[in-house]
């Protein structure tokens, strides 16, 4: 039976859409059938949290997906030898960075080019270019790229200088939360719920200026959900008097994802750059209105 090498370095719990594109996908091939036998090759965190989905066994790395310096060495290295050790046929990296160079075949699945056309929305510059670079040695060494939108598509011929034979266009399925009541919107009163990380991309800060422009009296509840640690957002809240009005929240549980879809007024998805834009998808399979800004990845 093949094996195939499954890198989940980057699952950790905080990576938002790349973690449920990887959960997902490997949720459906297991129920597919058994032609295949799956490794995944975990990182620190994601030891830690539920890994049920997976179809296969689980290979502690050891190696901690939060630290950058460990990240990097394991996509770099530590996949490859991992691949080698357990007598891998094939390697798929579902979350945009790999290995360096393998001897069997690899498959990088390549979300977006954000760091390549909006560097300045991304991390420091110290970490941009290393970032870069390690997606281009990664779409080198792949046998074949996956990608999730047509957008994506042209970015990565355009920065990584892949042929477009190497690249298949895969689009993500979003699928309606189960149990998603429709009937119980605005039953809390108007409520705008946003999803995703705090990276600059995302454009929170246009969503929490445009609301401090609304009178008091039509202003709606928003809940953004995604939030880690610190929360960046929150001193642009106090600073525009809306502590009222917005609930800031970490990574929330599939319950709680139930109860605001089943209560939103509708969903907000300000960003100034993405791949794809899942949970706007989710959003409209469960009957959510959509606000939508007008890039290229939401008019395809």
């Amino acid at each position: 039976m093949p094996k195939v090498l499954v890198d989940l370095l980057s699952y950790t719990g905080t990576k938002g859409g790349m973690e449920t594109y990887t959960r997902e996908l490997y949720r459906h091939l297991g129920e597919l059938d058994d032609t295949y036998e799956y490794i995944g090759f975990v990182s620190r965190e994601g030891a830690s949290l539920d890994l049920h989905w997976f179809p296969g066994a689980i290979l502690r790395s050891g190696i901690s997906g939060e630290n950058r310096f460990a990240w990097a060495w394991g996509e770099l290295v530590s996949v490859a030898r991992a691949a080698r050790a357990v007598g891998a046929d094939l390697v798929h990296s579902p979350a945009t960075l790999g290995p360096r160079k393998t001897v069997m075949p690899t498959v990088l699945t390549l979300h977006d080019m954000l760091y390549w056309s909006h560097p300045e929305f991304m991390s420091t510059p110290l970490f941009t270019g290393p970032v870069k670079w390690m997606e281009k040695v990664a779409a080198q060494n792949a046998e074949r790229i996956i990608t999730i939108s047509p957008e994506s598509a042209d970015e990565i011929v355009k920065y990584l200088d892949v042929s477009r034979g190497r690249l298949d266009v895969i689009p993500l399925a979003g699928a309606t939360p189960i149990g998603v009541d429709r009937s119980l919107a605005g039953s809390e009163g108007p409520l705008i719920i946003a999803m995703g990380n705090r990276r600059p991309h995302k454009n929170w800060s246009a969503l929490l200026h445009g609301l401090s422009l609304l009178p008091e009296e039509a202003r709606p509840r928003v809940v953004i959900t995604g939030g880690r640690g610190d929360d960046p957002l929150a001193p642009i809240v106090g600073e525009l008097g809306l502590s009222r009005w917005v609930d800031l929240r970490g990574w929330v549980d599939e319950s709680e994802v139930r109860r605001l879809y089943s209560t939103a007024s509708a969903l907000a998805i300000p960003s100034r750059a993405e791949g794809f834009s899942l949970p706007t998808l989710e959003a409209m399979a469960a009957g959510v209105p959509v606000l939508l800004s007008d890039i290229k990845v939401h008019r395809l």
